[in-house]
């Protein structure tokens, strides 16, 4: 089976709940990740928005997630190293952690893109997504991806 990323607070092509947005508390939405290869060393997980005015904009980068990580709670902490040994990166509002949507105005379509590896990352945290993009190439063992939108 390949790997799997969904929410149970919105499901494929729905909007994302208003609470995880930037007109509300603007919390990470619980996630689940289901058939992980059993070959996995790592989790990583990357928000982004290609519809963005100025380019992809990035919204969350968490990766060294657990490779055992079957789901990630409503507001996943916002700590350069988490309890875990996951770390965040470097989001594109100059973050760290999750910031979620927060289009000027219009409907944007946000990515939720969960990657199982075969190492543990030797990055630290606050990477952008360029450097973790470039981190993973080569060790990707299996990916998906959850697209929800945005109105404002």
């Amino acid at each position: 089976m390949p790997i799997k990323i969904t929410s149970p607070v919105f499901n494929e092509g729905e909007p994302i709940p208003v609470r995880y947005s930037c007109n509300d508390v603007n919390v990470s939405p619980p996630l689940e990740i289901k058939d992980v290869p059993h070959d996995a060393k790592s989790i990583a997980i990357i928000l982004e928005d290609p519809d963005a005015s100025g380019g992809l904009f990035t919204h969350w980068l968490i990766f060294n997630l657990p490779p055992d990580t079957t789901s990630l709670p409503e507001h996943i902490m916002s700590r350069e190293l988490m309890d875990d040994g996951s770390k965040h990166g470097m989001n594109s509002f100059g973050l760290v952690g999750y910031g979620g949507p927060c289009p000027p105005r219009g409907t944007h379509h946000y990515f939720f893109k969960v990657y199982a590896l075969d190492v543990k990352l030797d990055l630290p945290p606050l990477v952008q997504r360029n450097e973790l993009l470039q981190a993973i190439d080569g060790h990707i063992l299996d990916q998906d991806e959850l697209m929800c939108l945005f109105t404002r």
